[in-house]
């Protein structure tokens, strides 16, 4: 991770097509394509590698979560229930649609507490939006069992863990939505681009029409074809889609690579004593994204993180002080600091945050370090890599 590392002829390929035809957009000039249909294509290959029979090509991995919920019927006043250790763009797909994130605890996976999850539920929760952060899953089986209980949509924010399983399914693929994001850093990319996939073909055709001003795409004549409801621009382009389409082909390669590098690296500093690792359910496979592990306390944590970036071991990340992915620094989010006007409905939604806390994903975050794991080492950088992390880790605890 990430895909860019490896770019070469194969994507040059595909994206000089697009040149070649003059046709940048996904839909219409069908004339002038020379038979090319790089999204199209692309959303075949991910149904292939998704084992989902509905995919559809966004502009982003936040659209496809705001494609998500709205495919899902999911808006004002409603609660979805997320974790309070992911990206941003969790909270603020939820809010563009009216609707209220209800922030929870993690547990040792990283990823939504079931407990705290089960506490969550109220008569206006809607959905929950499992996010499989930094490359691994929680608990999906108890996740779904709440979700049947309540009858809440299960929605997959599965943007760092493409590739990575659960009793054998492709991660995104087991809930009844599942989100992608194909950005620059991302284990595949098309510079800029997401997907949403499901097995609702209710669900699809509202993505489809959702993702395209509200475009019913009936018929060939795009001037023809009519408006079923509101919409808004999520497309994504020809040029980012034939990325991407060189992408996907290669990545069982790019998964092999992340495994072999991951696997050098846990087993170094396996053998240090007060490290141990985040929690991979039964039944789950990673994607090998990222390496996750554990110190005894914040402040080894804090201090093997500083010597981390001081000694040159770049990519290593501690959440607990990070602006974009963990609650304690998401004060605009807090202090409900919008360009417009919140809802009123909204901002009792959120009044919780100025008296919640999160004493148990504290205690997770605080101790853990993530280390992204990169497609282009060679053995002798990732054995150098391993030398170096043990040796300041050591150190630190």
């Amino acid at each position: 991770m990430p895909g860019f590392e490896l770019f070469g002829s194969a994507e040059r390929k595909e994206v000089n097509d697009v040149l070649e035809s003059g046709v940048l957009m996904r839909y219409g000039f069908d004339g002038m394509r020379n038979g090319h249909w790089k999204a199209k294509e692309l959303e075949t290959e991910l149904q292939s590698a998704f084992k989902t029979q509905h995919v559809q090509l966004v502009s982003s991995g936040t659209a496809a979560v705001s494609v998500a919920l709205a495919a899902a019927g999911i808006g004002a006043g409603d609660e979805v229930i997320m974790p309070s250790f992911t990206f941003v763009a969790s909270f603020e797909a939820i809010m563009m649609l009216g609707a209220v994130p209800v922030l929870v605890d993690i547990d040792d996976t990283l990823t939504l507490d079931p407990k705290a999850v089960e506490n969550a539920v109220t008569p206006q929760t809607k959905a929950i939006m499992v996010v499989h952060m930094c490359g691994s899953m929680g608990d999906m089986d108890a996740l779904l069992r709440i979700s049947d209980t309540h009858d809440l949509v299960l929605i997959e924010d599965a943007c760092q863990a493409i590739g990575g399983t659960y009793n054998g399914k492709p991660l995104g693929s087991i809930g009844n939505l599942g989100c992608f994001s194909f950005d620059f850093v991302k284990t595949i990319t098309c510079g800029e681009g997401g997907a949403v996939i499901t097995n609702n073909s209710n669900y699809y055709r509202s993505a489809d029409q959702y993702s395209d001003h509200g475009h019913d795409h009936e018929g060939s004549d795009r001037g023809a074809e009519t408006h079923p409801f509101l919409g808004y621009n999520f497309r994504i382009s020809e040029l980012h889609a034939a990325v991407g389409l060189a992408q996907v082909r290669r990545l069982p390669d790019f998964l092999s690579i992340q495994k072999k590098n991951y696997t050098v690296l846990r087993n170094a500093l396996s053998k240090i004593p007060g490290v141990t690792f985040r929690t991979v359910p039964n039944g789950g496979e990673e994607s090998y994204a990222f390496l996750n592990f554990f110190l005894p306390d914040l402040e080894s944590a804090r201090h093997a993180s500083k010597n981390l970036k001081d000694a040159g071991v770049d990519g290593c990340f501690h959440y607990f002080d990070n602006n974009w992915h963990y609650v304690r620094k998401w004060n605009h989010l807090k202090n409900m600091q919008s360009l417009y006007p919140l809802s009123a409905a909204l901002k009792d939604g959120l009044s919780y945050l100025q008296t919640t806390s999160f004493e148990q994903s504290d205690h997770f975050i605080g101790r853990n370090i993530s280390c992204l794991i990169k497609l282009s080492w060679t053995e002798e950088e990732v054995a150098q890599r391993a030398e170096k992390m043990v040796n300041i880790i050591k150190s630190c605890i």
